[in-house]
């Protein structure tokens, strides 16, 4: 028996969703303000996935907040360079978040 392969109309995703880095950057989000959630490094280091393209990508918004993770959560010196990086870009770009941590990390 032959199956036939979905015509392009009926696989092609519609226009009206979100696109995948605004929804990722949404649950990194929402996981790390959530207060029972947020505490919990399993969680925090997939929040820091989520946000990791978006970030690369140049969302300014997921460059601060993992910027921020970074250079709280991870223990190593290069993560926290990275990290450190991460808000530089984003105060640059006018990032508030970002202008007061890189303040608070680099005094």
């Amino acid at each position: 028996m032959k199956f036939r392969s979905a015509s392009v109309s009926v696989t092609s995703s519609p226009a009206a969703t979100i696109p995948p880095k605004r929804f990722s950057m949404r649950v990194a989000e929402w996981l790390l303000d959530s207060p029972r959630l947020g505490e919990n490094p399993n969680v925090k280091h997939f929040a820091g996935h989520l946000l990791k393209q978006p970030a690369r990508e140049g969302v300014v918004a997921a460059q601060a907040r993992l910027g921020q993770l970074m250079c709280r959560e991870c223990g190593n010196a290069r993560d926290r360079r990275i990290g450190q990086d991460l808000l530089r870009q984003a105060a640059r770009a006018g990032d508030r978040r970002a202008q007061r941590e890189l303040g608070l990390v680099e005094d």
